[in-house]
């Protein structure tokens, strides 16, 4: 059988923290443990079938990275390296923190970058998210009136985290891997 691929891109640790309770979910039949994309090859992430893929928002709505102001390089640094490459065949879902209190003309708006990134590579990206819940001005991370991928609220929200997580696994990973599916419980 084969496995998701978690990899995430962070600056305060808090996606990786995510990315570590999508892994303790799904447990390690279903996913390898997840690893920062600064330490990555973008060969690695073509290893995979099935991906799940982690990031912050900074400014207004840029990855994260040294241009964006991180300590270390991140998805900024990362995604030139994927230009010439082809994820068709692979399946995608994405995860994105933001602030949407703080951040409400511009919430997570990092995600739809990765999205695009991927999309153009022929990837396969599921795991749309509603917005319902969430109280924000814009998001660019809105195609056809619902996220891109999964979004949290680690700050605002934070109580919310654990049962947004479960309910989107258990959309996705019908998709992402559809022969086996079931999250492990909690």
């Amino acid at each position: 059988m084969s496995k998701i691929g978690i990899f995430f891109g962070t600056d305060t640790g808090s996606t990786r923290l995510v990315a570590k309770k999508i892994h303790s979910l799904l447990g390690d039949e279903l996913a390898d443990k997840p690893k920062n994309i600064n330490r990555c090859q973008p060969a690695e992430l073509l290893a995979y079938d099935a991906l799940i893929l982690g990031t912050p928002s900074y400014g207004v709505g840029d990855l994260p990275g040294l241009s964006a102001g991180c300590q270390e390089a991140s998805w900024a640094e990362f995604v030139p390296y994927l230009d010439n490459l082809d994820f068709s065949g692979k399946k995608i879902a994405l995860f994105g923190l933001g602030h949407q209190e703080r951040y409400a003309s511009r919430f997570a708006s990092s995600l739809i970058r990765l999205y695009h990134v991927f999309y153009a590579t022929g990837a396969d990206i599921v795991g749309r998210w509603s917005t319902e819940g969430y109280q924000f001005e814009h998001s660019d991370s809105i195609i056809d009136g619902k996220f891109v991928g999964l979004v949290l609220d680690q700050r605002g929200q934070p109580h919310l985290t654990e049962e947004r997580v479960k309910t989107w696994l258990t959309q996705v990973m019908p998709l992402l891997l559809p022969s086996t599916y079931q999250v492990a419980a909690a």
